[in-house]
């Protein structure tokens, strides 16, 4: 069955279907820019570090392709993948207030590292109910004409998000917070920034449930071709792996290097800055002024990297050919991470994380414009689930391997990790020439002649 040419949507239509990503970013950011700093603070050793980021991966794997199952057969008069934006959000909430006190609650140190460490999972397992629908909502609802628009609107909005929740310590701080670590408790400057987060994040995802109206089943089958017979067809995970397009497996080997090299920045990234610009060495402990001024200052060489990602996201369009673009952003973040190494002035690594913003922008467009081009409507939900597996076993394997790798780097410097993150980019700029995007006229869906790439 062919399937009907979706219309096109207004702009705001399409920013009303991304705006509750800058409140899901924004809980992202403070996780991300701030979780080593927790766990660091309440006494994790940084030869352990690696190993508090394995559980939300891990959990992120089971549940995604869950979701995105559950949502493709979910119909009722809240919509389709609204209802879980909904209920992930509320989960993230309870758990941003719960996780920075988990020093706070007259633990001992073990467990407090325990409680957070599964409070970290809860939170990533969340933000990722949370997250996921929005990618879902722009396959459902947008057609391939604008589809890049749309992603480029999310991809703001995301990095919006990003600039805010990793300012927001350095700020409170600035005004007066206190940035103090007393004994394994986390600075009161970290715990209100979550707390605000999670005001916003539910605020932002309320006004695009509130706005955005999905389709009802008979206009979505339409509009993706799919029959009844197709409708109900029972596909378990296994069988849509065996029947995955090539480029699944293609973008997601590109995917393994990518996330294994940010899943070493947010978990260095903190020690290496203190390192590198604030005369920091591990043997002083982290409840020092010098490690808790370089923590505020990793979410404000954070934040470049966001504002980084929103210009470089402004520039992708112009690009004629995808996988040129995608390449090109990854060396040119490879190349940020390595430069850290000769930066040793705060403001000089303003220049190197703004360059890993390119990495950063292409990642979070470029894999989901090509694969949600390359699948049919039927199992979009389920592949996007699935597809968030080459998100999560990287940062599974990074973490799992992080400290043995740590100790083979030397075990004393954790700016080593940071460069090791901009080798691992490179690595996968060069596994971009893996990728031949398919696409959806395979199942008799209309695209338009964008999606006619050059050879590279």
């Amino acid at each position: 069955m062919k399937a009907k040419v979706k219309p096109d949507l207004s702009f705001w239509k399409l920013w009303n279907l991304s705006f509750g990503f800058f409140g899901v970013q924004i809980a992202y950011a403070l996780q991300s820019a701030n979780i080593s700093r927790i766990f660091a603070t309440l006494g994790a050793d940084p030869h352990e570090l690696s190993y508090f980021w394995i559980l939300p991966p891990l959990a992120g794997l089971v549940i995604q392709p869950i979701v995105g199952t559950l949502s493709d057969r979910t119909w009722n008069r809240f919509g389709r993948r609204l209802p879980y934006l909904l209920f992930g959000s509320i989960l993230a909430v309870v758990v941003m207030a719960l996780l920075p006190n988990a020093g706070s609650f007259h633990l001992a140190v073990g467990a407090a590292l325990i409680f957070g460490a599964f409070a970290l999972m809860f939170l990533d397992l969340s933000i990722n109910i949370s997250m996921q629908p929005f990618k879902m909502l722009v396959g459902d609802m947008v057609n391939e004409r604008q589809k890049g628009l749309a992603y480029s609107i999310q991809s703001f909005l995301c990095n919006a998000g990003s600039v805010v929740g990793f300012i927001v310590p350095f700020v409170l701080a600035w005004i007066g917070i206190s940035n103090v670590a007393e004994g394994n408790k986390v600075p009161d400057s970290v715990t209100y920034s979550f707390y605000g987060g999670a005001a916003i994040l539910i605020a932002c995802v309320i006004y695009t449930f509130c706005k955005v109206k999905e389709m009802p089943p008979k206009e979505y089958a339409e509009y993706h071709g799919i029959t009844q017979s197709d409708d109900n067809e029972k596909s378990g995970f296994i069988h849509l792996l065996i029947k995955a397009p090539k480029v699944f497996w293609t973008v997601g080997l590109v995917q393994f290097f990518c996330w294994a090299a940010f899943m070493y920045m947010w978990t260095y990234n903190t020690g290496g800055v203190a390192e590198q610009a604030y005369g920091w060495d591990a043997s002083q402990g982290t409840q020092t002024a010098n490690y808790q001024e370089a923590a505020n200052w990793n979410g404000i060489l954070f934040a470049v990297q966001a504002i980084g990602s929103v210009v470089w996201a402004a520039i992708l369009p112009n690009f004629k050919n995808r996988r040129m673009a995608y390449c090109i952003s990854l060396v040119i973040g490879g190349i940020g991470f390595i430069s850290t190494l000769f930066f040793h002035d705060k403001w000089l690594l303003f220049i190197s994380y703004f360059l890993v913003g390119t990495a950063w922008a292409a990642m979070l467009a470029m894999p989901f414009t090509i694969l949600t081009n390359s699948i049919s409507g039927k199992h979009m939900g389920a592949y996007l689930g699935l597809f968030n597996g080459t998100i999560t076993i990287p940062q599974i394997v990074a973490a799992a391997l992080g400290g043995i790798v740590f100790g083979l780097l030397g075990g004393h410097s954790q700016l080593n990790m940071i460069v090791l993150a901009g080798v691992l980019l490179l690595i996968g700029a060069f596994c971009v020439f893996f990728i031949k995007e398919t696409y959806a006229e395979k199942h008799d869906i209309a695209v338009d002649s964008f999606a006619e790439e050059e050879p590279f």
